[in-house]
């Protein structure tokens, strides 16, 4: 066979065929980086939503899980939020305009009654005690003169007297000596009025000179200072933002008590010195042994709730004036149920608990964040609700709306 026979025929077995050219492997490698490129758009619309989520703050109201009553005393039947008020409380200010020299409080200050707070510049009120005692002095010595006269004037009527039997005086005479003595008697006793008077006048300025002095009312604890010494103190506003109307405040620590605002729909489960126990949101752990004063005889129409006054049983110096406290009205156990036990859980807002993928969840506060917090949902107090799955104690998102998710940003509002 001729050589270039031979080369046509290698010609022919190195040739490719067309129908053969699709490579598979290669059709896969560019399908590919395709779909990498729909995954990453797809990711990062997904992280863009879910930053954007994240991003957005929710303004808040903080609620605080607290235990329900204990099994060793009587059970809770009605719970409800309030604040600690005082029930004696005074903005101390002096009973005259004028200037003070002296402010003698601090904030935070025990004071007991009667205690000096401030002074006034006592300037005019000296002066004018110092002109009623003059005129005091002045009405006794011009008294004294009428007395002495009197005295003389009786003297002569005696004489004359004795002298008329004589016939050595006229009937005259002995009736003018005796006109005198009248007359003397009757100047002697308005003086003694204009006396009285005088002494009043200087009990007047006395009394306007001790109004320069301020003193507490009543033993308590300064909570705020009003006032600084040179600023000018009045009883009443003058209108002007340099007179200040109180020198301070001051509160009886002892009378402090809780108003609390029961829904009006569970008002009749409370009554008159029924036994309670508080729990005061700085403090979820302490129970502070309490009972009712009074229901106040009248409704909120605007929250549909009626106040109640709650006394605390025990004093103690961490309760402070409009602290957050949560009441719980307790019934008298029966006395053969010693095996009672109390229930598992803690309670929070009803209105907290929420549903999330057909769960009931609760959204914890943690710093500027919520978490989400699934919990097993039991008996309801009230507008307060039993739950499990939550520590004593935990700050929880009162309302959560309905977009908040886990880890949304979060700001409480400050009631």
């Amino acid at each position: 066979m001729p050589p270039d026979t031979d080369k046509k025929l290698l010609l022919e077995q190195l040739r490719i065929d067309p129908t053969h050219r699709e490579d598979p492997v290669g059709s896969e490698r560019r399908w590919v980086p395709a779909a990498i490129v729909a995954v990453v758009v797809v990711l990062a619309a997904a992280g863009v939503g879910y930053y954007m989520l994240r991003g957005q703050r929710f303004e808040v109201e903080a609620a605080t899980a607290a235990p329900p009553a204990t099994a060793a005393g009587p059970a809770a039947i009605l719970q409800a939020t309030g604040y600690v008020t005082a029930r004696r409380q005074a903005t101390v200010s002096a009973q005259i305009t004028g200037t003070l020299t002296q402010v003698l409080i601090e904030e935070g200050e025990q004071v007991k009654a009667g205690q000096v707070l401030a002074r006034l510049d006592d300037t005019a009120q000296r002066a004018a005690v110092a002109q009623s005692v003059a005129q005091v002095e002045a009405a006794q010595a011009l008294e004294v003169q009428y007395q002495a006269q009197l005295e003389q004037a009786r003297r002569d009527l005696k004489r004359n007297q004795d002298l008329i039997d004589r016939h050595l005086v006229s009937q005259q005479a002995l009736e003018t000596a005796a006109t005198q003595v009248r007359t003397l008697e009757a100047q002697v006793a308005s003086q003694d009025k204009q006396v009285d008077l005088a002494r009043a006048a200087e009990r007047g300025a006395q009394v306007q000179l001790d109004y320069t002095t301020v003193r507490a009312p009543f033993s308590g604890v300064i909570t705020a200072k009003a006032a600084q010494a040179g600023e000018i103190v009045s009883p009443i506003s003058a209108g002007g933002g340099f007179t200040r109307t109180g020198v301070g405040t001051i509160v009886d620590m002892d009378s402090l008590e809780v108003e609390v605002d029961v829904n009006e729909a569970y008002i009749h489960r409370v009554h008159a010195n029924q036994p309670a126990e508080a729990v005061l949101d700085a403090y979820p752990d302490w129970t502070i042994p309490a009972h009712v004063i009074a229901i106040v005889p009248t409704a909120d129409r605007s929250k549909a709730t009626v106040k109640v006054r709650v006394a605390l049983d025990k004093k103690d110096s961490r309760i402070l004036p409009d602290m957050g406290v949560r009441v719980s009205f307790l019934e008298e156990a029966a006395k053969n149920d010693s095996e009672a036990s109390a229930p598992a859980g803690v309670l929070v807002p009803a209105a907290a608990i929420v549903e999330r993928d057909g769960k009931s969840t609760v959204f914890t506060i943690d710093g500027d964040h919520a978490r989400a917090v699934t919990v097993t949902a039991g008996q309801t107090y009230g507008d307060l609700r039993l739950v499990q799955g939550l520590a004593s104690g935990t700050r929880v998102v009162r309302a959560p709306p309905s977009e908040m998710k886990d880890g949304a940003r979060v700001s409480v509002n400050k009631q």
